[in-house]
């Protein structure tokens, strides 16, 4: 796995001190609120895990949002709210509509249904983040009280354990950089899926419908921006090296999409950049 060149930039407002060991998560006492987007998850969301880690973690609240799946995730979800009704929710859209809606719809229904959370997150159905990192971000990333807590892959020797293919993390640079220069802003990573929101900032940030289907992680930086102005985004975002990050197969994204990420992200450029204070 490459890791970090001495001339590559750093994580957006990185706090690079001695990370949560994931076995340590049971330490910090702040509940956590997360939404999974799930899309045909039944045969890959491990539910017996879940369980299990619910019933080990009294203050993990989860919110399922089903993209219109034709399985049978929705009903194996609805278990997990039939044994914890107090804190598993399952929002379930009529049609697929894509991650980005799934996410969106998804934040909203916990920012209703919890009012009293402090942040919300969202983590992707693979689990390639494990659900305990959720802890970590709190523990390393909520001094400050940031709007956006972002997990970030970074392989650091000793520290963290991230482990993806040389492609993927090429491609990734590749993206990263692409990003930076069009928000003229040095961003690592921003399409990790493992991000905590603030839940005061929740409606601002997610009432809007996204344009894109996939990038709508980009799309949430140009709204920060567009409320704090270009020199405000790192005092509201912070990035988040992760402890644990492995790659999964059955990605949902394909081969066409990313052909399309350089016009899509032209396509958002537009759209948000009347938008940002000078």
């Amino acid at each position: 796995m490459p890791g970090r060149s001495d001339g590559e930039d750093l994580p957006l407002g990185a706090t690079f001190g001695r990370p949560l060991h994931p076995h340590r998560k049971s330490m910090i006492s702040r509940s956590v609120h997360l939404v999974i987007p799930c899309f045909n998850e039944e045969k890959r969301l491990p539910f017996a895990e879940l369980d299990a880690l619910l019933r080990h973690e009294p203050g993990l609240h989860l919110a399922f949002s089903d993209d219109g799946s034709s399985d049978g995730t929705a009903a194996r979800c609805s278990d997990l709210a039939c044994a914890f009704p107090e804190r598993v929710l399952v929002h379930v859209a009529p049609k697929n509509a894509g991650k980005g809606e799934a996410v969106r719809q998804g934040m909203l229904a916990a920012h209703q249904r919890w009012p009293q959370a402090s942040y919300i997150g969202y983590f992707d159905a693979d689990l390639a983040t494990p659900l305990t990192e959720a802890f970590h971000l709190l523990g390393s990333g909520s001094a400050g009280a940031p709007w956006i807590i972002m997990g970030s892959r970074v392989q650091l020797l000793g520290s963290t354990d991230i482990k993806r293919s040389t492609a993927r993390h090429y491609m990734g640079r590749v993206f990263a950089t692409l990003v930076s220069m069009q928000l003229d802003v040095p961003v690592y990573d921003t399409q990790c899926g493992a991000k905590l929101v603030r839940a005061d900032q929740v409606p601002a940030l997610f009432t809007e419908p996204f344009l894109t289907r996939w990038l709508f992680d980009v799309e949430l930086l140009w709204r920060c921006m567009a409320l704090t102005g270009r020199e405000g985004l790192g005092k509201v975002v912070k990035e988040v090296p992760l402890t644990v990050w492995h790659e999964m197969r059955g990605s949902k994204v394909k081969l066409s999409d990313g052909i399309k990420v350089p016009l899509a992200l032209m396509r958002v450029a537009r759209h948000y950049r009347g938008r940002v204070r000078t």
